[in-house]
């Protein structure tokens, strides 16, 4: 990060991100694995294996919306526009 502006900006857009997709995903999570209670064991590891691989995926694409925010707020050098 180009200052602590931006680090603390970045910070708190990416944490309101991740709480707003944290609550659709655990709830999707919940959706998916209240129907396979009873199933066996290798059927509940495998979506769990699904869901965690999907989580990843959403948590390490977060960074886009972040730096797509960073440059629509701040100007290259860190400084506010």
């Amino acid at each position: 990060m180009k200052n602590m502006d931006t680090w603390k900006f970045a910070h708190d857009y990416c944490g309101k991100l991740w709480w707003k997709v944290g609550w659709v995903t655990t709830i999707a999570s919940a959706l998916i694995h209240i129907p396979l209670y009873h199933s066996d064991e290798n059927t509940i590891g495998i979506a769990g294996l699904i869901l965690v691989a999907i989580q990843c995926f959403i948590m390490v694409a977060s960074i886009y919306p972040t730096e797509k925010a960073l440059k629509k707020h701040f100007n290259d050098d860190g400084t506010r526009k």
